[in-house]
């Protein structure tokens, strides 16, 4: 997916100088990269650029001959840069490009003042995994690279910009008595997809002893109390995977567009809003971004067919450090719940689809386009299948720190994690051939082998989902506000999740539910997010707004694009459901637009 050759090249350092032009949209600057020659007589480095202009290159300081290769509709546009003389292996070179984004970038979106909270100041974020680093600044974009760097932004000086790495000072622009410069550093290698920048007027609280929370002022104190465990988190984690290497661990949400739930960039993990539930029951994603800081991080896929370890390994640590805080059981619900996800995921998808593989084949694939829960969720039952097989938690946590110890700093194929299985328990080699490796890794559908699940949080949940399912007109009677009393919002979010799995209910039903349980008074987006979903499914014409309207409010795309296509299932909704997805997709995040766009058959 990238045109880089780092067999033959390999940046080793960036250092970035840029500015944020807010009216023209567009970040400018200079991108130095220390390059590193691999192999004898060297005389060219390509680049990967996406909508990049590059105005002049230069190599140790002379002019150096440059050109673009033909355009690709997803990879871009390789840049290939000639040296002025050759490299020997093992010499390095720095290697500046002056560059400008597009507007159209597809890693930033760019807001209006009138598009954020306070109203008063525009805001820039990017999000750069998998490929969109690439439509920043020409670089080597593939996660079998990693690269230290330092940045010096120039933004607004009313504003704040804060990056991927920790914060190194701030200071007047001397060029621009209206701008100030922020520095930043990250000595810790990373791959480019951990490239990240955001510029709004943002406010801080601190939350811990290496922890500030960010956002916008109205979301700043709501913030701080729904992650204040944090640091708790990052001490259980400490634990189970090995000690914290990237020095600050800080937080920053975004506003509502942001396209995913959470993005591990390094020292400062990007949220959604739509986790602010008020009674921090969503902060599993938190404890699912700082595991990343270990698996995903430290150790990376070497290209993105093997993002389940990534994935995987990473729902397996949130899942464990639920477990040292709340407990067994409820590392087995919530277990237990992403089987149920990747049913559905699989459902959704079609069980013969190859995306539903473990290990997938991304030739002239999007990973956009391919991304699902499957590498989390089928990631995550293979550890969890593993760790019953091979002696309990306890025996399985070891093997996960050695292979962090093992593989830190490194990019690595699923082969090389394979094989490290083998030899920590090599004592166990009969087990670990008795698994259906070749099913796991490339049959698509469900895996070959469901593990075991402590049932004890799941029951009630079981238990009301299947009252619903079995009820006739008659019994709608028996449902109260009281069936909801005993379960935590985590259940009910699973019974709801349940009934999703099911044929659509009578939609007798899903009134009688709105009468006995307010769910549209519920705010709680998971909840919300399956009970609209449930609504339009039963074909509840009143829901028909409260879906557009939270696919709208918000862009998280595991809300967004089901609800999208719920309402474009539904022949009363379909035309409304197309013509307000063409009212916001102007103010869209270019990668939510583009796949809303394909699910509503409406993409250009």
């Amino acid at each position: 997916i990238s045109f880089a050759s780092p067999a033959c090249c390999l940046t080793r350092h960036l250092h970035l100088r840029c500015r944020v032009d807010f009216s023209a949209r567009a970040l400018r600057g200079t991108a130095a990269f220390t390059a590193r020659a691999e192999r004898e007589a060297l005389r060219c480095l390509v680049l990967d650029t996406k909508d990049v202009q590059v105005f002049k290159v230069t190599v140790n300081g002379q002019d150096a001959q440059f050109a673009f290769g033909e355009k690709h509709s997803f990879k871009g546009t390789p840049l290939e840069i000639t040296f002025p003389n050759e490299l020997r292996r093992g010499q390095e070179a720095i290697v500046e490009i002056s560059f400008e984004s597009s507007p159209q970038s597809s890693a930033l979106q760019w807001f209006t003042p009138e598009q954020t909270s306070g109203k008063k100041h525009p805001f820039l974020f990017s999000q750069c995994q998998a490929i969109h680093c690439r439509a920043i600044f020409p670089c080597q974009d593939t996660p079998a690279v990693k690269l230290t760097y330092y940045a010096e932004i120039s933004v607004p000086k009313e504003l704040v910009a804060l990056m991927s790495a920790n914060r190194d000072g701030e200071a007047p622009d001397p060029d621009d008595s209206s701008q100030k410069i922020y520095r930043f550093s990250q000595n810790v290698p990373v791959p480019c997809y951990l490239f990240a920048l955001v510029v709004g007027a943002l406010e801080s609280r601190k939350i811990g002893p290496r922890t500030l929370v960010w956002a916008e002022k109205e979301l700043v104190d709501k913030s701080a109390y729904e992650f204040s465990e944090a640091e708790a988190m990052l001490k259980t984690a400490e634990d189970l995977a090995g000690p914290y290497v990237w020095g600050q661990y800080d937080l920053l949400v975004l506003p509502p567009s942001f396209p995913y739930g959470g993005m591990e960039n390094p020292c400062l993990t990007f949220v959604t809003p739509t986790l602010l539930a008020g009674d921090q029951s969503l902060s599993n994603v938190i404890a699912h971004e700082i595991s990343h800081s270990w698996t995903g991080n430290l150790v990376t896929n070497k290209t993105w067919e093997h993002f389940w370890l990534n994935e995987g390994h990473t729902v397996y640590l949130e899942r464990r450090i639920g477990g040292c805080l709340f407990g067994e059981q409820f590392r087995h619900f919530q277990a237990l719940g992403g089987w149920r996800e990747l049913q559905n995921t699989i459902n959704t998808l079609g069980d013969k689809n190859p995306v539903t593989s473990l290990v997938i084949n991304l030739d002239e694939v999007d990973p956009d386009v391919a991304y699902s829960s499957v590498p989390y969720e089928k990631g995550f039952a293979l550890l969890f299948y593993l760790e019953q097989l091979l002696g309990g938690p306890d025996v399985f946590i070891g093997f996960l720190k050695a292979y962090v110890q093992q593989f830190a700093y490194k990019s690595i194929v699923t082969e090389d994690w394979k094989k490290f299985l083998y030899s920590y328990f090599k004592d166990k080699v009969d087990v670990l051939d008795k698994v259906d490796w070749s099913s796991w890794f490339h049959a698509p559908g469900m895996p070959p082998v469901k593990p075991t699940y402590d049932m004890t949080l799941s029951n009630a949940c079981v238990a009301l989902s299947q009252r619903w399912i079995k009820a006739k007109e008659s019994d709608l009677g028996s449902f109260s506000s009281a069936d909801l009393k005993e379960m935590s919002s985590h259940q009910i979010i699973e019974f709801l999740a349940l009934l999703l799995l099911e044929e659509p209910l009578p939609l007798s039903h899903v009134q009688r539910m709105q009468e006995v349980y307010d769910f549209n008074a519920v705010n709680n987006s998971e909840i919300r997010f399956r009970w609209l979903r449930l609504c339009i499914r039963s074909k509840w014409e009143e829901a028909i707004p409260l879906a557009l309207k939270m696919a709208t409010d918000q862009g998280r795309m595991k809300f967004t694009r089901p609800l999208f296509r719920d309402l474009y299932s539904f022949d009363k909704s379909r035309d409304l459901a197309v013509k307000t997805f063409l009212e916001h997709r102007a103010s869209m995040h270019p990668v939510t637009s583009m796949l809303v766009g394909k699910d509503l058959k409406q993409d250009q």
